[in-house]
């Protein structure tokens, strides 16, 4: 299921979107990825290898679309705080018999040179970026908001 969602329905929106954009030689495809599309974790193989996948099809639409006026990136954010992730906090926290300060500092933060979890408006504005005309020239390549977690 989470193939399905993580990489097969990005999969087919692209595909869908993609003959607008070239009909009017301009888009931007822009995939939310993961820390975890450059980096593999213990325990997350699905994840994993769903982002992993997400990260190659969005190279491959960059490649097809640059002389079309499209563009394509991931985004690959480490641990935002949304819904899922506070979920995740709460559930992890019961497993292990922790508090969920602990599992926030000590699982979610050990990596990450900046020990918060990341807004999703700070996400967001990344996007919005790469949307505007000065970010043109990006394509084909993931954007790190990590806090310097990939620098290890």
């Amino acid at each position: 299921m989470l193939l399905r969602v993580m990489l097969e329905a990005p999969f087919r929106i692209i595909r869908r979107a993609l003959p607008h954009m070239y009909a009017q030689a301009w888009g931007r495809v822009i995939n939310i990825s993961s820390v975890h599309g450059l980096r593999a974790s213990p325990y997350k193989s699905a994840y994993v290898a769903a982002k992993h996948g997400l990260e190659g099809l969005s190279k491959v639409v960059a490649l097809e679309g640059a002389t079309r006026g499209v563009t394509s990136n991931c985004i690959n954010p480490a641990y935002v705080r949304t819904p899922l992730v506070e979920h995740q906090i709460a559930a992890q926290a019961a497993a292990h018999g922790i508090s969920e300060e602990s599992v926030v500092n000590d699982l979610m933060l050990a990596q990450p040179a900046l020990k918060r979890l990341i807004e999703p408006g700070e996400v967001a504005e990344l996007a919005a970026y790469l949307c505007a005309p000065q970010a043109s020239f990006i394509t084909g390549t993931s954007l790190v908001i990590d806090g310097g977690w990939t620098t290890h």
